[in-house]
């Protein structure tokens, strides 16, 4: 099981990423540009202490990350407002990949045509959406039920 961020914007949400990586014993995946500057100061800076404990693979964009070998065999998961399916209704594997929109602007066209899959977090009427990395958390706990993963953790 694997998460990415496609472009992310916000150096904050990216160190919740990160975070979430590491409490969980994910891959993340960083898909760039970033809207911010990721030198590795910036990504030391929003780890915080986390980053060493985090296993990162940062992409130059979104072919890249297609194309990388911890991506082989498994399907790409989209995360999005308007997914196909509730995600609590989706059969995730072990290999899944799920895969977050930029925070400013969604999930443009190219991640749509990429994924094999998309899902959604039911939410009250009249509300936009939930914070990306929380959305992904959200959809990250139930994949891992699914798979098993929670037993592998202490």
């Amino acid at each position: 099981m694997r998460l990415a961020l496609y472009q992310p914007d916000i150096p904050q949400n990216l160190g919740a990423a990160i975070r979430l990586a590491a409490c969980l014993d994910v891959g993340l995946d960083v898909i760039e540009p970033c809207g911010f500057p990721l030198t590795d100061a910036a990504l030391k800076r929003s780890a915080l202490d986390y980053g060493d404990k985090a296993r990162i693979t940062r992409h130059a964009g979104l072919a890249a990350f297609r194309a990388a070998p911890e991506r082989e065999g498994g399907r790409l998961v989209l995360v999005e407002t308007d997914g196909a399916v509730k995600f609590q209704d989706f059969s995730f594997s072990t290999g899944d990949t799920l895969i977050l929109g930029r925070e400013s602007a969604g999930s443009p066209g190219e991640l749509y045509e990429a994924a094999e899959a998309s899902v959604r977090v039911p939410m009250a009427a009249g509300v936009r959406s939930l914070n990306v990395i929380a959305a992904g958390a959200v959809v990250l706990t139930e994949a891992m039920r699914q798979t098993g993963a929670w037993e592998k953790l202490s």
